[in-house]
């Protein structure tokens, strides 16, 4: 999907993709790799790994911006998404940025990488903004901050892990209802692995949970959205894989 939205938005785009080298940052590189299909080849001219042990990135964040990619493909985890906001600012490197979806959080990622870093970064999310004004009188929304209000009282109803600990929790409850009775691993499994068009409270509009024993993720829709220096702001229409 962000390879679809990078060959839209940017067709002439050189990328350069900084990833963690484990599974979650490898899928990352390669779903991007068959997104941009025969095109890649052409698109990606650079690409840098790090450790998850590793203390910073900053060797890696300068050979990337060497290459004068204009596209920033950051597929890495908070802690490191945010040293590479930062550093790509001080090496006054000004690419498109386009950051994973784990890492889209104002407060863990974008505050601490300096909110001036991080505007105009590209990210997508499938969850309501709890600070978008759009959904103020969303019945959804008021659900998960009675919820927030009445078991987390000391939390922050805005960080995006908390929408996503939310949506997580919802998703299994359904599952369990699903199975009745029966809590075997069997059935418990079987429930899990066959969602269909399930709607959550803090889903966006029109996205919906799907999975299947050939394809255990339940998220194949999202909305892009581009953050303005205060919020994220969504933009275009749902992209499907």
């Amino acid at each position: 999907m962000y390879a679809k939205y990078i060959q839209q938005s940017h067709p002439n785009a050189r990328i350069a993709v900084l990833y963690q080298n484990s599974d979650f940052g490898k899928d990352y590189l390669k779903g991007l790799e068959a997104g941009l299909g025969a095109a890649a080849g052409r698109m990606i001219v650079a690409r840098a790994s790090y450790e998850p042990t590793s203390p910073t990135i900053d060797s890696e964040m300068a050979t990337l911006a060497s290459s004068k990619a204009t596209v920033f493909f950051n597929a890495t985890t908070p802690k490191f998404a945010a040293q590479a906001i930062r550093k790509a600012a001080e090496l006054n490197w000004r690419p498109t940025q386009v950051l994973a979806l784990p890492s889209a959080s104002i407060q863990t990622v974008l505050e601490p990488a300096g909110l001036d870093h991080s505007v105009g970064i590209i990210s997508s999310t499938y969850m309501k903004d709890v600070q978008d004004p759009q959904w103020a009188s969303d019945a959804g929304l008021k659900k998960y901050l009675d919820f927030m209000s009445r078991y987390m009282p000391g939390a922050n109803a805005a960080d995006v892990f908390n929408v996503s600990g939310y949506l997580a929790a919802q998703a299994l409850v359904h599952v369990l209802q699903e199975c009745g009775d029966d809590l075997s691993r069997e059935n418990v499994m079987k429930q899990a692995t066959s969602i269909s068009n399930l709607e959550l409270d803090m889903l966006l509009p029109g996205i919906r949970l799907n999975n299947s024993t050939n394809n255990y993720s339940p998220i194949g829709q999202l909305r892009m959205m581009r953050f303005d220096g205060t919020s994220w702001k969504l933009f275009g229409e749902v992209l499907a894989e």
